[in-house]
């Protein structure tokens, strides 16, 4: 029992200043809005860890990787028809290039085969892929070949002058620009390079990666821009 002598003692604490409060309060409001964009960011922060980071240093890649990836360049190509056709309309779908003269040998229809195998071997994805065959001549498409590209889908053809071709896409050092196929990203940047001659069950593997990292951020569905028959009137130019 205490002394009633002793006078009583009183602990007195201190009150937080306003101006502490409130920049607690604020501190406090940032680190939330931070933790919400975090969360919302973190689909595509995952998808773009795959498609840069986890899957090339695995060394699980059959195409060559490229970084930093080469944005499509700003420029008004042609089609077949002879209309101008800006290059990058085409934003927005996966496309897998392939470069070549309009001639276009054995060499070259094969590419353009495996070009069209890809697509066709990625299933219920193949909305997301587009096809463009850039050509860097003025030579002709030969009729039984312009004919056939005519009918396949997500099929887009331009022609584009060879430096502006090789100013975007590059081949493996001792090889060709003809000698690819280039796979282009959603946001048109060139970021990787199949090999020569490429096996299409390994090259249909990089495809399907690249797809499933990227579902959170590109879409599928938009129609093929240029592939079609010229319109009644229009003559084809060479």
């Amino acid at each position: 029992m205490s002394d009633p002598s002793e006078p009583l003692g009183l602990t007195v604490h201190s009150l937080p200043q306003p101006g502490v409060a409130l920049t607690r309060q604020r501190d406090s409001g940032r680190f939330k809005m931070l933790m919400v964009l975090l969360v919302c960011a973190a689909p595509v922060l995952a998808s773009y860890y795959t498609y840069y980071v986890a899957r090339p240093s695995g060394g699980t890649a059959y195409s060559t990787l490229i970084q930093p990836a080469v944005a499509m360049p700003a420029v008004v190509a042609r089609t077949l028809s002879g209309q101008p056709q800006p290059l990058r309309d085409l934003v927005g779908q996966w496309q897998l290039v392939v470069v070549s003269g309009g001639a276009c040998d054995a060499v070259c229809e094969r590419r353009l085969f495996l070009q069209r195998q890809l697509r066709e071997m990625v299933g219920r994805e193949a909305d997301r892929v587009e096809k463009l065959w850039l050509l860097v001549d003025d030579a002709p498409v030969p009729a039984a070949l312009r004919a056939a590209i005519e009918a396949t889908p997500a099929m887009n053809v331009l022609r584009l002058p060879r430096a502006v071709a090789e100013a975007w896409l590059k081949p493996a050092p001792g090889q060709a620009l003809e000698d690819h196929v280039y796979i282009v990203d959603p946001l048109g940047d060139w970021m990787m390079r199949a090999p020569p001659q490429a096996d299409p069950a390994k090259l249909k593997r990089d495809v399907e990666r690249l797809l499933r990292a990227s579902a959170g951020w590109d879409k599928a569905g938009r129609q093929t821009l240029i592939a079609a028959p010229p319109a009644a009137g229009v003559s084809p130019k060479p």
